[in-house]
């Protein structure tokens, strides 16, 4: 029975790289003082009595690295995403030219720079915590598979590749919070 376990690596690397993927999203969605379609994700509108991404109700696009434009295609909804844009607490001020909502993105100050670089340190933990859970896991597979009659020297050598694995996926989450402090405090 012993020479029949075989950890399914691959699952765990794919847990792993889902939390990559959802840190990587949530760090787009951090303001750097340059203009992202993707910092609008979060904020919902009040459409057809439903709340619906902005991405549903109008075109989003980045003309200059300053400024995003909403071309809303129904004009009754231009006061709603308005609406919408000002309370998200973005702190962008949206200006009107007919159904284009324009939103010129302000330089970040000193202060808030640093308190992005903390919420990017938080997101990083999330994921490392993600990455944790799933090397815990991997581990509690492994403790299985001993009780069940694996051998030392296998459960060893499964525990250093769950760990090996762990430990690079924890290395690509530093290494994306170091160029993303990194950007964020670029003036």
């Amino acid at each position: 029975m012993s020479d029949e376990f075989e950890l399914d690596t691959d699952d765990l690397k794919r847990r792993m790289d889902g939390a990559m993927a959802n840190l990587r999203t949530e760090f787009a969605s951090l303001r750097t003082g340059r203009a992202s379609a993707s910092m609008l994700e979060p904020v919902m509108v009040d459409a057809y009595g439903a709340m619906t991404p902005i991405n549903q109700v109008g075109t989003v696009n980045v003309p200059e690295p300053r400024m995003v434009t909403i071309n809303v295609w129904d004009k009754g909804l231009v006061g709603k995403v308005e609406k919408a844009i000002r309370e998200s607490g973005l702190g962008i001020n949206p200006q009107l030219n007919g159904t284009i909502i324009m939103l010129p993105i302000p330089e970040l100050n000193e202060e808030r720079r640093r308190e992005l670089t903390k919420v990017a340190g938080q997101y990083a933990e999330h994921a490392r915590v993600s990455i944790r859970n799933v090397r815990r896991d991997g581990m509690d597979q492994i403790k299985k598979a001993k009780t069940d009659g694996m051998s030392e020297d296998d459960q060893k050598f499964w525990e250093a590749e769950v760990q090996e694995l762990t430990d690079k996926m924890i290395k690509h989450v530093d290494e994306a919070l170091e160029t993303k402090q990194a950007e964020i405090m670029q003036v």
